[in-house]
C-alpha cells in the first residue's frame, strides 16, 4: 500500500514539475499599458524563467529569417568541434543573397566558418556548417527540429540552416515569437555550450582564412543592439523578403535577463524598426519588472497514520507523523510587476497507511503566478511510523500475559 502510495504522489509531483518548466504553459503577464510596436509579432521574456512578461501576437506562425542561425549555431557548439575541417560542397558555394563567397572544395575551420555565420550572417557559411554537422541540409534540419522540441518550441518547423524562405514536405520555414525568444533563451541559460555561444555573438569581429592559406576574410558583427543598451549579451538579425526584418536579442542588468523576439518588424526601408522595438520592449521590462521574493513557511500538518504503532503502544492511541519540505529555499525570488502576486497552495494527502518511512512522498507545496505552477516543493514523511502485524500482536500478548 506504501509503494502505491509513494508512487502516485511522485507521478503527480513529476507532472507538476514538468509543467513548471514547460514553457508552453507559461502565459503572457498581465500588461498595465499597452505598447506601440512595429512588428506584427513580439515578446518580452524573462529569460531565467522562460515566462513571458509582454506579448504581441505570441503565437502567429512567422518567417524567421536569419534568426534562425541562432539555432544553427548551438546546435554546431553542441555537435562538432571547433577545430573540425569542413569541406564546402558545390551547394554550399551556390547560396544566394549574404555570402562570405566560399568556392567549392575549399577547407575551413568549423569555428571560424560560425562566426562568419553569425557576425555577417553568411548564407553559404551556414549550409557550409550544416552539411558538416548533419551530413546532409535535411539531416541537419533534423537534428533542429528535434531540438525545437525538446526545449518546448511546438510550434516551429525548420527547413534550412540559414533562414532563407523555403518549404518541405512537412511545411513552411517558420516559428513564432514565442518560439523565437525559447530558442535564445536555451541558447543563452541552458546550453551547456552557452558560453561559447555568448563569446562568438559578441565579438566586434574577427579574421581567419582557409586551412590553406590561399584566401583571408575579416568579418564585423552587424548586431547593433550590442552598442545600444547597457548590458546587452546577443542577438541575430534577420531578413528575406516573406519574412520581414527580424530580431531576437537579449540583455542583463542587475540579475534580470531579458529576452525580445520581433518577427515581421517592418520591410525596407524600415531597418531601424527592430531596433526601437527592442529598446521599447526591454526598458518597459527593467521598469515594470523587479526580483521579488515570494518565499512563504509553509504550516504543515501532522499526518494521522492508519494502522501505525503508538510510541506508546497503545493502539488506542491516534498515530500521527511530522512532515517536512524536500528542500527549502528562503530567497525564492521571481521577477514581477508592482501589481503580481504569487499565490501559495498546500496539497498533502488526508491520511497515510503504515509502515511510513522517513522521506515517503505526501504531498506539495505550489507557487501560482497567473494560473500557472511556477515552483513546487515536495513534502514528504519526517519520521517514520511501523505498521501494526499479526506478529507484533502476538509478541505484544506474550510479553502483558505470558512474560
Amino acid at each position: 500500500m506504501k509503494k502505491l502510495l509513494a508512487f502516485s504522489l511522485a507521478i503527480f509531483l513529476f507532472l507538476q514539475l514538468f509543467l513548471t518548466v514547460s514553457p508552453t504553459e507559461v502565459l503572457a503577464a498581465p500588461a498595465d499599458e499597452v505598447l506601440t510596436l512595429h512588428a506584427q509579432s513580439a515578446v518580452l521574456m524573462d529569460g531565467d524563467t522562460g515566462r513571458i512578461l509582454y506579448a504581441k501576437n505570441a503565437g502567429e506562425v512567422r518567417p524567421m529569417a536569419s534568426t534562425t542561425k541562432i539555432m544553427t549555431l548551438i546546435l554546431a557548439l553542441e555537435n562538432g568541434n571547433p577545430d573540425d575541417l569542413v569541406t564546402v560542397s558545390a551547394y554550399a558555394a551556390s547560396m544566394p543573397d549574404v555570402q562570405l563567397h566560399i568556392r567549392a572544395g575549399e577547407k575551413y575551420r568549423l569555428g571560424d566558418l560560425l562566426y562568419s555565420m553569425m557576425l555577417e550572417s553568411h548564407n553559404d557559411a551556414a549550409v557550409a556548417i550544416a552539411e558538416h554537422v548533419g551530413g546532409t541540409v535535411p539531416g541537419f534540419a533534423a537534428l533542429m527540429n528535434a531540438k525545437a522540441r525538446d526545449i518546448g518550441c511546438y510550434s516551429t518547423h525548420y527547413v534550412t540552416p540559414n533562414g532563407l524562405d523555403a518549404e518541405d514536405g512537412n511545411g513552411v520555414h517558420s516559428t513564432t515569437a514565442a518560439d523565437l525568444a525559447r530558442v535564445m533563451r536555451y541558447c543563452i541559460t541552458l546550453s551547456p555550450r552557452r558560453e561559447e555561444f555568448l563569446k562568438i555573438t559578441r565579438t566586434d569581429s574577427y579574421s581567419f582564412g582557409d586551412t590553406e592559406g590561399l584566401r583571408s576574410f575579416t568579418v564585423g558583427n552587424k548586431n547593433a543592439f550590442l552598442h545600444m543598451m547597457e548590458g546587452a549579451l546577443s542577438g541575430k538579425t534577420g531578413f528575406t523578403g516573406n519574412a520581414g526584418y527580424c530580431y531576437v536579442g537579449a540583455l542583463r542588468q542587475e540579475e534580470r535577463t531579458l529576452i525580445v523576439a520581433l518577427l515581421a518588424c517592418g520591410w525596407p526601408n524600415n531597418r531601424s524598426y527592430k531596433w526601437s522595438d527592442t529598446r521599447k520592449l526591454m526598458n518597459y521590462g527593467l521598469e515594470h519588472f523587479t526580483y521579488r521574493n515570494v518565499w512563504q513557511e509553509p504550516k504543515l500538518p501532522e499526518l494521522p497514520v492508519k494502522n501505525g504503532i503508538p510510541d506508546s503502544g497503545n493502539l488506542e492511541e491516534e498515530v500521527r507523523i511530522r512532515l517536512r519540505l524536500s528542500s527549502e529555499e528562503p530567497d525564492l525570488k521571481f521577477l514581477l510587476s508592482e501589481d503580481e502576486q504569487v499565490q501559495v497552495e498546500t496539497h498533502i494527502s488526508q491520511e497515510v497507511t503504515a509502515p511510513v518511512e522517513p522521506g515517503t512522498l505526501l504531498g506539495s507545496v505550489r507557487y501560482l503566478l497567473d494560473g500557472q505552477v511556477v515552483k513546487v516543493y515536495t513534502v514528504e514523511a519526517a519520521e517514520d511510523v511501523e505498521a501494526v502485524t499479526l506478529g507484533w500482536c502476538l509478541e505484544k500478548l506474550w510479553r502483558k500475559y505470558i512474560l
